[in-house]
């Protein structure tokens, strides 16, 4: 096939919609797809995939610390301040459910890292477990794979580590498993269900439904699907936890969970899903630690791996005080408000919600501060911190990427062109036997005038393949 061919050969494979939601449009009338189509996968060095199999294992290693850490936080055994800033602006329900002894030890069984290729290497703007893009990349997957492409964990790499991840979590044999999707998320429903639909060809009992409709009895949680009326066994909860209150049936999900009538995954736990655990890990006080439960490797990968994240607190420090690593020009600073005084070319810094907010998440309330006026920024920074005490804000250091050529379909001009963007690769771990297992990689390459790379219109969204190049 040629590149052309190539390129409408994959977008004749995707369904009606694009990226399984209807919230997007097709990148032209004549097209399926709402993303540019390229004509092969993106390539992966194989230098470069062992550090994303090894990034896994370290990952999953530091959300058994950070679950141990809020734990041993809570109970006064490490600093209380850590549980009080992961806590913050919680209701007393959301905080409860995360610590109680019946989902003390559980983990995420997906791991999602956004990854940005730059000169100083891998660096992760997002940690996420509840991750949108699961059954798009599977499809990715199968249909680059009808190419012959190597892709990354294999054509049905993604269908087949999220069936494993399910089947373990339920915990029994021939499970029955629901995927509850809220309408808060309702925008990734079609590609829920098109995974589900793939796992029931695999033999899994799986289905996408709606949280009202989830049927309670004292007995345990059914659903009615095709087959008639079965329990459930495991609850994939497609739904953030600062959207509990607007849940139809929450009540009675949580009391079949508490009485273990069901399984839920990932856990209930809030605090595993604030982006300031990225800042924790650099904390002074916390380093004996992090060195006792993570150990020096893991340590070491992850600050290389994770930008310098600070907790924007605006309780009043000292005369004497800094805020540690937090320096310009050689100047450390000694408080939040002299961020607004900052030059354009001295803000190489993002401002983003933590966590619990509908805006912490799909690049929402994402602020990169020298793209921005004087004005605004200082608005940006005044807004966070009066934001703290209801939604804690994070800093993070700003990494530009580095930049790729890469090819795609123009369905306008029906040629093929090219430009030189930035990538964001986001792998996806699925965990089995407590290892977090790499079952593909999706890759979304954006125009280079675009600072927040994320699923679009104007973007190339390929799977990875491996190239067995060092």
């Amino acid at each position: 096939m040629t590149p052309e061919e190539r390129c409408l050969h994959i977008d004749g494979l995707t369904p009606e919609g694009g990226l399984y939601t209807d919230t997007q449009r097709p990148v032209h009338p004549d097209a399926n797809s709402s993303w540019q189509v390229g004509p092969e996968a993106w390539k992966l060095p194989t230098a470069v995939l062992d550090h994303l199999d090894a990034l896994g294992g370290h990952l999953l290693a530091f959300y058994r610390a950070l679950n141990l850490l809020y734990s041993q936080s809570w109970r006064g055994t490490q600093p209380g301040w850590v549980a009080e800033y992961l806590d913050r602006g919680k209701p007393e329900q959301v905080v409860a459910l995360g610590r109680m002894n019946r989902f003390r030890q559980h983990l995420p069984n997906v791991i999602r890292p956004d990854l940005i290729p730059t000169r100083e290497g891998m660096i992760a703007t997002e940690l996420d477990s509840l991750p949108g893009g699961i059954g798009f990349t599977g499809s990715l997957g199968q249909r680059y794979g009808s190419l012959g492409e190597s892709i990354v964990g294999g054509a049905d790499g993604m269908i087949a580590g999220y069936a494993r991840m399910l089947a373990e979590a339920a915990g029994v044999e021939n499970p029955v498993i629901t995927i509850v999707v809220s309408e808060e998320s309702a925008g990734w429903q079609p590609e829920m269900s098109w995974m589900a639909e793939q796992l029931r060809l695999r033999g899994l009992s799986a289905w996408v439904i709606a949280p009202e409709d989830v049927i309670f009895t004292e007995e345990g949680l059914f659903c009615d699907v095709e087959g008639g009326r079965q329990q459930i066994d495991l609850i994939y909860r497609f739904f953030e936890l600062f959207d509990l209150k607007n849940i139809p049936k929450m009540d009675l999900i949580l009391y079949a969970a508490k009485k273990n009538q069901v399984k839920i995954t990932p856990p209930l736990k809030s605090y595993l899903e604030e982006k300031m655990g990225m800042g924790l890990l650099r904390y002074p006080s916390l380093q004996p630690f992090w060195k006792e439960h993570l150990g020096k490797d893991s340590i070491s990968f992850l600050e290389a791996t994770f930008p310098q994240t600070w907790v924007m607190d605006p309780t009043p420090l000292p005369p004497h005080a800094i805020i540690p690593g937090l320096t310009f020009k050689s100047r450390p600073l000694s408080g939040w408000h002299e961020l607004a005084t900052l030059g354009q070319k001295d803000r190489q810094l993002v401002i983003k919600p933590s966590g619990f907010s509908e805006l912490a998440w799909g690049s929402r309330g994402v602020s990169i501060g020298h793209d921005m006026s004087e004005t605004d920024w200082s608005n940006v920074v005044e807004g966070a911190l009066a934001a703290f005490d209801e939604t804690p804000h994070i800093l993070q250091q700003f990494h530009n990427g580095a930049t790729f050529p890469v090819e795609y379909y123009d369905f306008e001009t029906r040629t093929m062109k090219g430009f030189r963007g930035r990538v964001r690769l986001q792998p996806y771990y699925f965990v089995v036997g407590g290892e977090a297992r790499l079952s593909g990689v999706q890759a979304t390459v954006c125009p280079p005038d675009k600072k927040l790379l994320h699923g679009m219109v104007d973007a190339v969204v390929l799977p990875c393949s491996v190239t067995g190049d060092q």
